[in-house]
């Protein structure tokens, strides 16, 4: 093990054979293309015991990658699988690194797209199983902010939001938004539509009432935004409802609510169905 585990969410990559090591430390070097040059790496080399070490690291929320056989990994994390939503993406990668399977939380947790990021660093072949040929994913941008903000704080509050996003999921910009949301309360907000027509995205918005109803998916309820505007979040219900009103399907949270001064940012995320089934 070339390091201790660390208490937050990190990548960790197992090896068990020596090409396999050669291969971890390599993704190591590559990080930065990976997503973040500030995401923390940790590598098991032949832990022992096995099953315990990498069943404690998963049920932390640790990303893992292992350069192993499928079966093996299949074997231990089975009788510890939670539900798509809520279990940490797993990588599977053969030692010669040519291959790189998405075996867990593809969709939800970002498997299949940081396995498209992490083959395109090593010149692998990402083997994507899920029906995802059949779906493309559909972003959504929920703002909230205070009246009079500055269309800058807006521009600002939103890059670092995307860029905190690409740590998890790679390739995804302004472009990829489909459309930015907020309470009908800020429809007239002149530094939100600002920002909105710079970007050339539509802004959408919902009463109060309407964002109350997603807000069991809420990371947070605030009361005093309650207080004020009659809901318990903005952004992040805005977005939450704008992404299923795109596709007519079930909705996400892929960043929760960010925020600055004067304003909140949040993302979500919708699969629409590809009529050509």
């Amino acid at each position: 093990m070339t390091s201790s585990t660390a208490l937050s969410p990190a990548t960790v990559i197992f090896s068990l054979t020596d090409e396999g090591k050669i291969l971890a430390e390599k993704i190591i070097a590559l990080r930065p293309e990976e997503g973040s040059a500030d995401q923390q790496y940790l590598h098991h080399h032949k832990p022992k015991p096995f099953s315990k070490t990498v069943v404690d690291l998963f049920n932390k929320g640790h990303r893992l990658i292992f350069i192993c056989s499928t079966g093996i990994v299949v074997r231990t994390l089975a009788p510890h699988l939670t539900d798509k939503y809520k279990d940490p993406a797993v990588l599977v990668l053969d030692q010669q690194g040519r291959h790189l399977i998405p075996l867990l939380s593809g969709h939800e947790g970002g498997a299949n797209e940081w396995a498209r990021s992490l083959a395109k660093s090593l010149e692998a072949t990402a083997v994507i199983t899920s029906a995802e040929k059949y779906t493309h994913p559909i972003y959504t941008l929920g703002i909230g902010c205070d009246r009079g903000c500055p269309v800058e704080d807006i521009e600002l509050l939103v890059k670092q939001s995307i860029d905190q996003l690409n740590q998890k999921y790679s390739d995804i910009d302004l472009a990829s938004i489909q459309c930015i949301a907020s309470i009908d309360l800020k429809a007239d907000e002149v530094g939100l539509l600002a920002f909105c027509k710079k970007a050339s995205i539509n802004l959408d918005v919902f009463p109060a009432e309407t964002l109350r109803t997603v807000e069991d998916q809420l990371s947070y309820k605030s009361e005093i935004v309650f207080k004020e505007v009659g809901c318990y979040g903005v952004a992040e219900a805005a977005a939450l409802l704008a992404a299923s009103a795109v596709t007519g399907n079930r909705s996400e949270l892929v960043l929760p609510k960010h925020k600055s001064k004067r304003a909140t940012c949040s993302i979500a995320r919708s699969y629409k169905s590809n009529d050509k089934h």
